[in-house]
């Protein structure tokens, strides 16, 4: 009981962590099914600015009452550029980018991205300074991406393809962008994630009902449920709310590298639910991502200069 009271701190400090590391594994699962999802949606009944219309609407008719209720006007500035990151830029960019390339890339390039930006802009706010142990853990986690999206990324491309890698790495910046934004702010997580979701339907939804390209019209019902629900709660709501929820836990460089472990967890649950083969090379890439991950996870001597 003396030492309980002695260290009072400690165990908030090693819950904290606990917490974080289970929010960024709830995004992981989150967002290892976005890319399959997202990317059926766009190569079927959907344009991308459907899909962006779905995820808006119903996390907007959802956050919308809630947002107004809790959040007094004056802090609305902070939440609408939030929104401008996290939610409609990354949004637009990652979708307009499975219009050109597979599935594969976006795990790469997306989820390769983000740490790779937040690792960047984190060393030109701290005079560019990366302690040893992140850039090991970026290194270890670019390889095995690159490895786990070598069959994709080596197969034969087609001329536009790049164009969807360019978008994914862009949609890769805008979310790093949000992510230390919500840092550097912090905002609450849940509030952050109910402005994101307002501001975005209130932006959004009008162009896209004025004059944007659509043929949501067309789509099966099973469809409208699948991508409305997926879109607008698990990815908008649950997988935003928890990166921001870690990001505030256990820092933006720890918990965006915790995103790296998407694709190897995609292949996994693939060759489980699925049936699909996991390659001799794959299976290398995701002992590896898996590696660099759970090393840039860890909290390092330099974690409290990003506070």
């Amino acid at each position: 009981m003396k030492a309980e009271a002695a260290h009072p701190h400690s165990r908030v400090a090693l819950s904290d962590v606990h917490k974080g590391t289970l929010a960024g594994a709830v995004v992981v699962l989150c967002w290892s099914g976005f890319n399959i999802v997202s990317r059926f949606g766009s190569t079927g009944a959907f344009t991308p600015f459907d899909l962006a219309a779905l995820r808006y609407a119903v996390s907007g008719l959802i956050a919308l009452p809630l947002f107004v209720w809790l959040v007094r006007p004056h802090e609305w500035p902070r939440h609408i550029v939030l929104s401008l990151f996290g939610g409609l830029g990354y949004g637009l960019l990652v979708y307009s980018g499975f219009k050109f390339a597979p599935s594969a890339h976006a795990g790469v390039f997306v989820n390769g991205g983000i740490p790779f930006w937040t690792v960047i802009m984190l060393a030109i706010g701290t005079g560019l300074h990366i302690p040893r142990q992140v850039l090991i853990a970026l290194l270890l986690s670019t390889t095995g991406l690159m490895l786990i999206g070598s069959e994709s990324l080596l197969a034969p491309r087609a001329g536009t393809e790049w164009i969807g890698d360019a978008l994914f790495l862009a949609a890769a910046w805008a979310w790093a962008v949000f992510g230390l934004l919500m840092r550097r702010w912090q905002i609450k997580p849940q509030r952050a994630i109910l402005g994101i979701a307002s501001f975005s339907a209130i932006a959004y939804l009008p162009i896209y009902l004025a004059w944007l390209p659509k043929t949501i019209q067309q789509a099966a019902w099973s469809d409208l449920l699948l991508q409305g629900g997926y879109q607008g709660v698990v990815a908008a709501l649950l997988a935003a709310g928890m990166y921001s929820y870690a990001n505030q836990k256990i820092g933006a460089c720890q918990a965006s590298m915790m995103l790296a472990l998407v694709p190897a967890v995609s292949a996994i649950g693939a060759y489980f639910l699925l049936g699909e083969s996991i390659s001799l090379t794959v299976g290398i890439g995701i002992v590896v991502v898996s590696a660099g991950a759970a090393l840039g996870a860890q909290p390092h001597k330099d974690a409290a200069r990003q506070r």
